[in-house]
């Protein structure tokens, strides 16, 4: 969650597959972190994700929080979230260090203009001559 009057940045859970259970309880950690800041804030801006259900907005209903949904395809609708999602897009994951080969291989098929590039391959041959070192070549 994000706070349009400060920016500030509330991770309240990180899951591979949020689930409707799963965002309500997060909503109610939410509500109880806040405590006495709670009657502050006024509404929730949210997308349309099959995530929220019924038992999150009822959550924030009891807490005096509004629920405003996001139009279909209008990413300014909430800009604040969007530039705060691109930012890290481009920030942290465009720069990250190289995880496992896999990731390798995502990131190298991926070239700076999109294009499929092709994947690395072994040389036949080890190369040699290097005061007795035996050297691997990648040849694209």
């Amino acid at each position: 969650m994000i706070e349009h009057t400060t920016r500030r940045i509330r991770i309240l859970g990180v899951t591979v597959h949020p689930a409707g259970a799963w965002t309500a309880q997060q909503t109610r950690n939410l509500t109880m972190d806040l405590a006495e800041q709670a009657h502050q804030i006024k509404f929730t801006i949210r997308d349309r994700g099959s995530n929220y259900t019924a038992a999150s907005g009822t959550v924030l209903a009891d807490a005096g929080i509004r629920t405003v949904l996001c139009n279909v395809r209008t990413p300014r609708m909430n800009a604040i979230t969007e530039r705060w999602i691109g930012g890290c897009r481009r920030e942290i994951l465009d720069r990250t260090l190289i995880w496992n080969q896999a990731h390798l291989r995502r990131r190298r098929r991926i070239g700076s203009a999109g294009a499929v590039a092709a994947p690395l391959a072994l040389a036949a041959a080890p190369v040699t001559g290097f005061s007795g070192y035996c050297i691997l070549a990648l040849m694209e």
